[in-house]
């Protein structure tokens, strides 16, 4: 047997196939589950969240009679005008913080759990203006919030 044909026999005999890695293998890697479904709905209302933050604003902004209760009889008294702004800036930054989780960033879910308390804050707040829509909004920043805090770093693996 010629030298060259040994060494290919030595080197395939010692050699192990090499086995394509799998995600999540790594102790340091979380692995994606289920609840990644989890945070992409938490993503997905916290866009909603923010739409309707902004709709809220823009009918703050363009129609003052809209609402149930005059600004002065709201908790913190200031015009229907700065409501329209504070909400149509938490909706904007609501919705580019939930495209922010979807593509699993870690600084858009830090924002996305503090513009979701805040939005439940600011809603309070606004309460006695529009009770029902004010609740709705609320409840929505609740579940942002859990899905958010629960699974979160599970997106970064997710696999799409």
């Amino acid at each position: 047997m010629s030298d060259q044909a040994q060494k290919a026999q030595t080197t395939k005999a010692t050699t192990t196939p090499q086995v394509p890695r799998q995600r999540g293998t790594e102790p340091s890697e979380p692995v994606s589950s289920a609840w990644t479904g989890w945070l992409t709905f938490g993503a997905m209302m916290l866009i909603m969240v923010g739409a309707f933050q902004v709709i809220a604003g823009l009918t703050a902004l363009f129609d003052d009679g809209f609402y149930i209760v005059t600004s002065d009889q709201l908790l913190v008294s200031v015009d229907f005008t700065a409501w329209g702004w504070t909400h149509l800036a938490l909706g904007a930054l609501a919705i580019a913080a939930g495209f922010g989780i979807m593509a699993g960033q870690m600084w858009a879910r830090v924002v996305g759990v503090g513009l979701a308390l805040l939005s439940s804050i600011v809603n309070l707040a606004f309460l006695p203006a529009y009770p029902l829509w004010s609740m709705l909004v609320i409840a929505l920043d609740v579940v942002v919030i859990y899905a958010l805090i629960a699974h979160g770093a599970e997106m970064k693996t997710a696999d799409y």
